[in-house]
């Protein structure tokens, strides 16, 4: 049976879906911080109310968005411990410790379709899957060192290796956004290139730096949790060099 305290932390923190609403509150800043805590993406509305500007297209959107929870935040003394002052739609990730803020005051128009943009391009998770939407994102946030899984979807190992990688990169948060790249996808075959791989040669590792715009290619093999841990922790420590791979492009984006 739960305790009278947890009960009344309960009550205090966050208050149910009331009739009408149909997204959580979060009255507190403990609650906001278990709620962060509870997914690696979450997008939290700080509103004066159901009434505001705003609220209407985050339960629109959060219907269509299933995989990020959301929530609201009517409380003003809350707001000014994520230092907020007017009506903002936050975005929290886990993967690079970031949050992405939509100032309502400054978007002129709000619509359904711009919040799920909002959403979707700056969705990164422990393990997020390259494509031209998840880019923005990835290429904007401030670590700008990627390991990469080059593997091509449908293959035997593609789940198993995916869920090993996303299992390891909280261990690198905020030092490396761990990224999967499908071989199996033609507009990839640039990324492929870039590394001097090609579809066939997958599996593979590999590391990009996005501020020196300098490539690593960790040895073929097995890729084990321990190898790809120790290849990310050797790159930290400076052991690694530059990869020079025959036919290989240099200096190109991915």
């Amino acid at each position: 049976m739960l305790s009278s305290v947890f009960l009344a932390f309960l009550v205090s923190s966050v208050t149910a879906t009331e009739k009408g609403s149909a997204l959580p509150r979060l009255n507190d800043t403990k609650a906001i911080e278990a709620f962060i805590n509870s997914a690696e993406v979450v997008v939290i509305g700080f509103l004066e109310g159901e009434d505001s500007h705003g609220y209407k297209q985050l339960v629109a959107t959060a219907k269509r968005i299933d995989s990020v929870p959301a929530a609201i935040c009517t409380v003003k003394e809350v707001w000014a411990d994520y230092s907020l002052s007017s009506d903002t739609i936050a975005l929290f990730r886990k993967a690079d410790n970031h949050r992405e803020n939509l100032v309502l005051a400054e978007a002129k128009k709000l619509e359904i379709d711009g919040l799920v943009n909002f959403i979707t391009t700056n969705e990164i998770r422990y393990i997020t899957e390259y494509n031209q939407v998840t880019a923005v994102g990835l290429f904007s946030s401030e670590v700008k060192l990627h390991l990469l899984l080059f593997a091509n979807r449908g293959s035997k190992e593609f789940t198993e290796l995916k869920e090993k990688l996303r299992a390891l990169a909280p261990e690198f948060t905020g030092k490396f956004l761990f990224v999967l790249i499908n071989g199996a996808v033609k507009s990839n075959s640039r990324s492929l290139g870039y590394f001097g791989i090609k579809s066939q040669d997958l599996p593979r590792v590999g590391i990009y730096d996005g501020d020196s715009d300098m490539k690593w290619l960790m040895p073929a093999g097995e890729i084990s949790t321990e190898r790809v841990r120790e290849f990310c922790q050797s790159f930290l420590q400076g052991e690694l060099k530059e990869v020079k791979q025959a036919g290989a492009e240099a200096k190109t984006e991915l």
